[in-house]
């Protein structure tokens, strides 16, 4: 009975996302809390989960909402617009080639196995670069969400580090055999990322955009900010802003403080140097805030969802069900069936429920059929970490949709079958190199 609530608050919540019915806050908050109470628990209880779960995420809410006013300062005074003109001057506008260049941005950025920090650092810069062009910013998502999953199969990413817990081996070992997997993965995104950018560059020529493809100087295509938000006033201060904003981003790299702290050190002296005036600083605080605030609520209400999930144990349940009710002639293949379904699984198992819950069954029950622990963990590891951003439960997918202005279940539209087909591809490839064994 806890795993079919669970299976009904999840669902419920995935499709008002979907629907857009209802603002992702109240989906968020309200669902859940119903499931915990048809789950036989009481307000007490429910409170408690409540603040397990938001405190998990507090440090990325103030991470959030100091990278949104710092960005958008940075933003402001133009740090990224020279780097926009350079990229668009030398693709000429080539939407293929913006889509090709995001994956590999993407891939480089998320070398430090950080999903937040990935799309901190890609999508403020990229962003502009993708309206100005008329591209789809659902692209850039999925481009950089697909390439940063790839990537994550590095040993100090969550999920190795997971799977080499459960097995009790060294996660470098886990890895070797992955490093193929993960060079072949990025080649034949970089050739989705031809094609789908072939197809958006199709979609812009049929409304209109067509100019963006000739030879005109497409450096002065006009931006969509609004020329009273840059500090047009401080040019002097230009290469001061692009230091900050390298300073803050190799900071978040090293990881010598906390994200959120850097952010605010940042917005701290940012200020004061392109905005002397008091009231013009709080000016700009009030110009990017509503944006910050309103996705920190809904980062806020996805803690509080998984906290009352993890709370009333329902993920573990779900996990341990969904083994159970197999038929018996699938049972040597499970982890196979498990992998192909792997992008599925991440709306509704969190991280730490796919691999400390789900996987430790899997590898039990296929190991007593022959086959190996390592192939269940490759397969379960290649099949699901693809869909790692395109899932309700990840908190950095929130922050990447606040940093971009987009909605979940927009995202989830656009992306989820595209990047749970590239899974299945992937892991077809991990079967047919030897990789996993059948």
């Amino acid at each position: 009975m806890l795993s079919i609530i669970g299976l009904l608050t999840i669902l419920i919540v995935v499709v008002l996302l979907i629907s857009g019915k209802v603002s992702p806050f109240v989906g968020l908050l309200l669902v859940p809390i119903g499931g915990a109470f048809a789950a036989g628990f009481n307000l007490g209880q429910i409170g408690e989960f409540f603040t397990s779960g938001t405190q998990s995420v507090f440090s990325v809410v103030v991470m959030f909402i100091f990278a949104i006013i710092f960005f958008g300062i940075m933003q402001d005074v133009g740090v990224f617009d020279p780097l926009i003109n350079k990229m668009i001057a030398l693709t000429r506008g080539n939407v293929i080639a913006v889509a090709v260049g995001t994956v590999v941005i993407a891939a480089i950025a998320q070398m430090d196995g950080s999903g937040a920090s990935t799309f901190l650092i890609t999508i403020p810069a990229l962003l502009p670069l993708y309206k100005r062009l008329k591209m789809n910013p659902y692209l850039l998502l999925m481009l950089v969400g697909t390439s940063a999953s790839i990537v994550n199969m590095v040993p100090w990413g969550g999920p190795l580090g997971r799977v080499a817990a459960v097995l009790e081996m060294d996660v470098t070992e886990l890895w070797r055999p992955l490093i193929q997997i993960q060079l072949i993965g990025l080649v034949l995104l970089v050739v989705l990322a031809v094609v789908l950018g072939y197809r958006e560059k199709r979609l812009i020529a049929k409304n209109g955009e067509e100019s963006r493809e000739t030879d005109e100087d497409t450096s002065t295509i006009d931006s969509e900010d609004s020329p009273a938000d840059k500090s047009a006033g401080y040019p002097k201060f230009y290469w001061l802003n692009v230091v900050l904003a390298f300073s803050v981003i190799g900071i978040l790299v090293w990881g010598i403080i906390p994200a959120g702290f850097a952010f605010m050190i940042g917005v701290s002296i940012a200020l004061p140097i392109n905005y002397p005036k008091i009231q013009d600083q709080m000016g700009r605080i009030q110009a990017h805030a509503p944006g910050a605030i309103l996705m920190a609520t809904i980062i806020l209400a996805a803690g509080s969802f998984l906290g009352i999930l993890n709370g009333t144990d329902m993920l573990n349940s779900i996990a341990t069900d969904l083994v159970n009710v197999l038929p018996a002639f699938v049972i040597p293949y499970l982890h196979i069936i498990i992998g192909v379904f792997g992008v599925p699984f991440d709306l509704l198992l969190s991280t730490d429920a796919y691999y400390f819950a789900l996987f430790p069954i899997v590898e039990q029950i296929v190991t007593g059929f022959g086959v190996s622990s390592l192939s269940a963990a490759y397969a379960m590891i290649i099949g699901n970490i693809i869909g790692t951003f395109v899932s309700p439960l990840s908190p950095a997918l929130w922050l990447a949709l606040g940093l971009a202005g987009l909605e979940m279940g927009k995202h989830i539209r656009y992306s989820f079958m595209m990047m749970w087909g590239f899974s299945i591809v992937l892991l077809g490839i991990a079967i047919a190199i030897g990789v996993i064994a059948i």
